[in-house]
């Protein structure tokens, strides 16, 4: 496919020439040539780059956030396959919220009875509510919860895709065969460790996990089913586990 002109870009992905612009700025979208008069020209990797780009920002990912994801990637099928999981899962999600307003709307209409469990299908986020509090206590559930629902949907869907995305980089990496101590994998411990971070509740909230924090989970990560398959398997949740050991024991 011959490159196309900004104009032609901007009326496909229904955005502006002017947002177009901005993402070239901000360094999320490098034109691939520019022609006589400063024309913008893009080519198919940057079309692509661009769809993920819309795609992120339409799951409520800042731009500085979508530009440090694009750059970071390496496979950039994989990282376009763990985004359509996170739009999928919220499309899915949404679809049983949907029923249930529907289902209250009916029972409103005809007089029938509200059926509790029926109406907050898809709103749920509190499964985990015992365990968390049994293993880091009361107020780490509740510093997380109020966090979680202080949340827009977009800003929840947002959060869901950089856990994908980091999901997919470690899977990625494993696959790759790379050393828990490579710089490569001690990158995605940091990523994963900041990512952790910024989850109030969490131990040192705001910085670097609390050491037995992160080690607990990281040999979680292994232990639990429900952990080891976010990361392709047992082989991949190894590779996490031993590379935030490293990590923090290098730090």
């Amino acid at each position: 496919m011959p490159d196309r002109s900004i104009r032609e870009v901007a009326r496909a992905s229904r955005t502006t020439s002017r947002t177009l612009r901005h993402y070239e700025q901000v360094g999320v979208l490098t034109p691939s040539r520019v022609g006589n008069g400063g024309v913008r020209f893009y080519d198919d990797d940057a079309l692509v780059r661009l769809q993920e780009a819309l795609v992120l920002r339409r799951l409520g990912m800042p731009l500085a956030e979508v530009r440090k994801v694009l750059d970071g990637e390496r496979d950039r099928s994989a990282a376009l396959h763990s985004h359509l999981d996170a739009l999928h899962s919220e499309q899915h999600r949404l679809t049983r919220m949907a029923a249930s307003v529907e289902r209250t709307i009916e029972a409103l209409r005809t007089g029938g009875a509200l059926v509790a469990e029926d109406m907050f299908d898809g709103f749920d986020h509190t499964q985990y509510e015992d365990e968390v509090t049994e293993r880091w206590g009361r107020d780490t559930y509740a510093s997380s919860d109020a966090w979680w629902r202080g949340m827009t949907d977009a800003e929840r869907v947002g959060w869901k895709a950089q856990a994908a995305q980091l999901g997919a980089d470690w899977i990625a990496a494993a696959a790759a065969g790379v050393a828990p101590d490579s710089e490569r994998a001690q990158d995605l411990a940091r990523r994963h460790a900041e990512w952790l971070g910024a989850i109030p509740g969490t131990p040192n909230h705001g910085g670097v996990p609390d050491t037995g924090y992160l080690l607990g989970l990281a040999d979680m990560y292994v232990a639990d089913p429900r952990f080891t398959a976010n990361y392709g398997g047992e082989d991949g949740a190894r590779l996490v586990r031993e590379a935030l050991h490293a990590y923090v024991a290098g730090r």
